[in-house]
């Protein structure tokens, strides 16, 4: 089963995301702070990241920097509701960013492309 990690501090969001992916047959781990990614994150168990930018500890580009430092395979997806493409590309290199708020066909679109369907 293919595996996202969702690092989202709104509780909304996350949530909806978890259940959407879930329900689409995804594995989610979730975390809402960085402090909790460090903690749950393993290489070997993720096919994908989801990361916001804005966290309650610190910034997504943060761990986007720390994650494409690494030799990962997984893309990393950014989101941010007040950040543009250019500036969060600027700053790391994510596969994709995508802004918020978002339609949920074109994230599921979004990730098909890089990981496939469930």
């Amino acid at each position: 089963m293919k595996t996202i990690f969702i690092l989202e501090d709104e509780d909304s969001i996350r949530d909806l995301l978890n259940v959407f992916f879930s329900i689409e047959g995804y594995n989610i781990i979730e975390a809402a702070a960085i402090s909790d990614f460090n903690r749950l994150y393993s290489t070997d168990r993720v096919d994908l990241f989801i990361l916001d930018v804005r966290l309650p500890d610190g910034s997504g580009i943060d761990v986007c920097n720390t994650l494409k430092s690494n030799p990962i395979e997984a893309p990393v997806l950014m989101m941010s509701a007040h950040a543009k493409t250019f500036e969060i590309e600027k700053k790391c290199q994510p596969d994709a960013f995508i802004s918020k708020p978002f339609d949920l066909d074109d994230l599921l679109a979004r990730v098909h492309s890089f990981i496939g369907p469930a």
